[in-house]
């Protein structure tokens, strides 16, 4: 699937760009989706902000590291545009989460800022999109709200739960 959106924020579209490109040249079929999250997601970044990602892939390394060092050869990629976006003042570095599709449909809780937060660059068959929209039915069933105060949220996910009671997202 082709890139669905870019960034709010006009400076950040030509890394969005690139950052597809590379995670396709280095996940190759691997990859299943890609987004970005977090306040460039949201069209609120600063200029030191971090990049906020969500890669999905299969067969990934098993653990934290072995992940990171192989995302490396993505932020290789990219060393050029993030250069030149320094050199116009914006500095910010990626803060990637690498997860495979099973730990993905698995729920995380990071799920929740995606669902209106996020700009997804790369989803093969709607895999993160159908993820988000799951959640997005269980949260509406749950009669979960999001609460923002100022620049702070936070997600009211069972109005009305007693103590003892229990709830499931996924």
């Amino acid at each position: 699937m082709e890139q669905t959106a870019l960034p709010r924020q006009t400076r950040y579209h030509a890394l969005a760009e690139e950052l597809r490109r590379a995670a396709l040249k280095v996940y190759g079929e691997r990859l299943v989706s890609l987004a970005i999250f977090g306040s460039v997601g949201r069209g609120t970044a600063r200029v030191d902000s971090d990049v906020d990602l969500l890669l999905i892939a299969e067969e990934l390394p098993k653990g934290r590291l072995s992940r990171v060092s192989e995302f490396e050869q993505v932020e290789e990629r990219l060393r050029a545009t993030l250069a030149e976006l320094a050199s116009r003042g914006i500095r910010t570095e990626l803060s990637p989460v690498l997860k495979t599709p099973a730990e993905a449909e698995a729920g995380s809780l990071l799920f929740l800022d995606l669902l209106t937060d996020s700009v997804i660059l790369f989803d093969r068959a709607g895999f993160l999109a159908c993820l988000l929209d799951r959640l997005a039915k269980r949260l509406k069933e749950l009669g979960a709200r999001k609460i923002i105060k100022g620049n702070a949220w936070y997600w009211d996910l069972s109005p009305g739960l007693q103590a003892g009671e229990e709830f499931r997202l996924w």
